[in-house]
């Protein structure tokens, strides 16, 4: 029954809240099969997890955690062997996915903290913007990191933010200012935040920390639910230290075990209350990203700890927002895609012991590197499409895809007349998409963490020199990539770079330098 999607969210939320919710998702299942000209037009979910790896599902061969509801999603689609995210870190791929261009293409788009500007200028045309104009309603949901308001450091969170995912094509938006390891740790709901405690006003910094309120850093018997290794010892918010400072919050403070309950409780409200018109709706999960504090459902669970732990919630996420497809009678109408935006990382700033429990799981699966490298590893990511009638049940496609396309190869689906200079890396891919080109893109651009570009094609993947390289981030424990010299591997026949070619091949290695110098001038 379709009232017990919310008894299973368990969201902590008021008996009237929840008492609307259910009461709104079963008047509107009651027309469930009732078809209108806008219900023609294809619903399009956009899922995007959060730093996990070519390796981490079974349907992938990942080992030690079950997924059964993205393997479902396989089975029921067309998964991809080769698809691959435009940046080995969260904010470019973010950026690279919603704008149709590369990140590498324009500055201030690094990881971005808590408190930035908002990254995506209001004039820049994005894919909500694409969807809002072809007469679909549009919402994001879960992780933002693209910045929020105008000016870096100096956003007013007790008011509502002069800048706003609404400024950029969004009807509705249920955001994390930028990730869970980040302070402000409070939602923003359409451009102010949820929940907002007038008693205890919000005050944010990532330069100082604010007299009387103590540190990470200064007192970590306060990270009572995990303790920081490296680099997260600032603001403690509900018992885990973080990245930059915070002051206040109150009420509005979220608890990393119901983030994900939060983040499908709105996703399946937006579902409901806009059942009989087309929507985009852009869901994207903190799961599996550090802190791993998941749900009491989940905690404890897997041999693996709480990065496994993670993995089997974020397979839940799915699990409920397929539950509401299906219940609400939106399942043959809907496009469902979903990928990652960056390759893996195991230790990552809290003292969690996932490299410890890995017992032979390998979260990159036969890629060499993590997140932040240069390597496969880093973009090389799990992607799954999902459209009863239109995509073969089961597929398994080898086409060569890059996020970059999803833009213009979705505006492909829905008719979108783009304007002018709108999307200018993204290229019309929509059959390579949907399982039917089995070729794709002659090649991929990747970008590591310290701006390293690398080219991919079907066969061949080079990887350009750097100054200064360093091998190993040390913390983190991965390696880079990076090197002084070119870098040419086949990966056609060594898919984990064990053998750099660029002496022995000097032919290749020039023309694909020559090629990748050629995409880095195009719109420049």
């Amino acid at each position: 029954m379709v009232y017990d999607i919310f008894r299973r969210l368990r969201l902590m939320e008021s008996k009237t809240m929840l008492y609307h919710r259910r009461f709104c998702i079963a008047a509107l299942t009651l027309s469930a099969f009732a078809t209108t000209d806008a219900q023609q037009r294809p619903n399009v979910i956009l899922f995007y997890a959060d730093d996990l790896g070519y390796g981490d599902l079974q349907c992938y061969g990942g080992k030690n955690v079950e997924t059964p509801n993205i393997d479902r999603l396989a089975d029921e689609g067309c998964r991809f062997t080769n698809a691959f995210s435009v940046a080995a870190t969260s904010t470019p791929s973010r950026y690279s996915l919603l704008t149709g261009q590369y990140a590498w293409r324009k500055s201030g788009t690094d990881i971005a903290r808590g408190d930035a500007a908002m990254i995506i200028n209001p004039s820049q045309y994005t894919m909500a913007d694409m969807f809002h104009n072809e007469g679909y309603v549009t919402a994001a949901i879960g992780k933002w990191h693209l910045g929020l308001g105008d000016k870096t450091g100096e956003q007013d969170w007790n008011a509502p933010l002069p800048m706003a995912l609404s400024d950029i094509g969004f009807d509705y938006s249920y955001i994390m200012a930028a990730t869970a390891d980040r302070v402000p740790c409070v939602f923003i709901e359409n451009g102010r935040v949820a929940n907002w405690d007038p008693s205890s006003p919000i005050e944010v910094s990532y330069e100082r920390p604010f007299d009387g309120v103590p540190t990470a850093k200064d007192h970590p018997e306060l990270c009572f639910n995990q303790q920081s290794d490296f680099g997260h010892n600032m603001a403690v918010v509900n018992g885990i230290g973080r990245i930059g400072y915070m002051k206040g919050g109150g009420k509005a403070l979220w608890k990393d075990e119901h983030l994900a309950d939060s983040i499908v409780g709105h996703a399946i409200n937006f579902m409901c209350q806009h059942k009989d018109q087309p929507f985009f709706m852009y869901l994207a999960t903190n799961d599996i990203h550090v802190p791993r504090f998941p749900s009491a459902r989940f905690r404890g669970k897997n041999k693996m700890g709480v990065r496994g732990d993670v993995i089997a919630q974020l397979d839940w996420t799915m699990g409920e927002v397929m539950k509401a497809l299906h219940e609400l009678g939106l399942d043959k109408n809907t496009i469902v895609i979903f990928s990652s935006d960056n390759g893996p990382v195991v230790n990552d700033g809290y003292k969690d012991r996932s490299a410890e429990l890995l017992h032979g799981h390998s979260p990159a699966g036969p890629l060499r590197g993590n997140k932040y490298s240069a390597f496969e590893g880093g973009t090389h990511v799990p992607a799954i499409v999902w459209w009863p009638g239109h995509v073969e049940k089961g597929a398994v496609s080898k086409a060569l895809v890059s996020q970059i396309d999803l833009m213009a190869s979705l505006g492909q689906l829905i008719n979108a007349r783009l304007p002018k200079g709108a999307a200018p890396d993204s290229f019309k891919a929509l059959d390579s998409w949907t399982g039917k080109n089995s070729v794709g893109r002659q090649w991929v651009v990747e970008e590591a963490a310290n701006h390293t570009l690398s080219l991919r094609t079907k066969d061949w993947k080079y990887i350009s020199p750097c100054s200064n390289p360093y091998k190993i981030m040390q913390n983190e424990q991965i390696e880079t990539g990076y090197d002084d010299k070119p870098q040419l591997y086949r990966v056609a026949e060594d898919i984990h770079e064990d053998n750099n070619l660029a002496t022995q091949n000097p032919a290749e290695t020039s023309r694909l330098k020559d090629l990748l110098d050629t995409i880095i001038g195009i719109n420049q």
